[in-house]
């Protein structure tokens, strides 16, 4: 009974040694130089593409500061910023690609700030 007992953690010990033995490789991609190119026009395009944003109110800057710290607590992970276009500070919302979600999250402001305008993309600037 021992020497089959010896014989099994022996051939046991055997099999992890030779699977513990790493092989070094070396991997190559081929990728077709095109790629290259594509990424750099989706880059170029993506960076040109405006957002459906949510104008929430203006005023002038004191008013702004307010009222973007009040729609950050009602609205904490959405993206709001202050701009200023000649004569007033516009608090802004959200940065929306897709209308149909602008439109579904327009709504839901809307409870809060009766005021509030969904701006298309042409209307805000970056």
């Amino acid at each position: 009974m021992s020497i089959l007992k010896t014989s099994i953690i022996t051939v046991v010990i055997s099999f992890f040694c030779l699977s513990l033995t790493a092989q070094e490789g070396v991997v190559r991609i081929q990728q077709d130089p095109k790629i290259d190119q594509l990424l750099k026009v989706y880059k170029k395009v993506n960076s040109e593409k405006g957002y459906y944003q949510i104008q929430v109110g203006f005023g002038n800057y004191e008013k702004a500061l307010q009222l973007k710290s009040q729609v950050e607590t009602d609205f904490p992970r959405w993206y709001s910023k202050i701009e200023f276009q000649e004569p007033t500070y516009r608090v802004r919302l959200g940065k929306f690609s897709d209308k149909l979600e602008a439109e579904r999250k327009f709504e839901e402001v809307r409870k809060k700030y009766p005021n509030a305008m969904l701006l298309d993309p042409e209307n805000t600037s970056r």
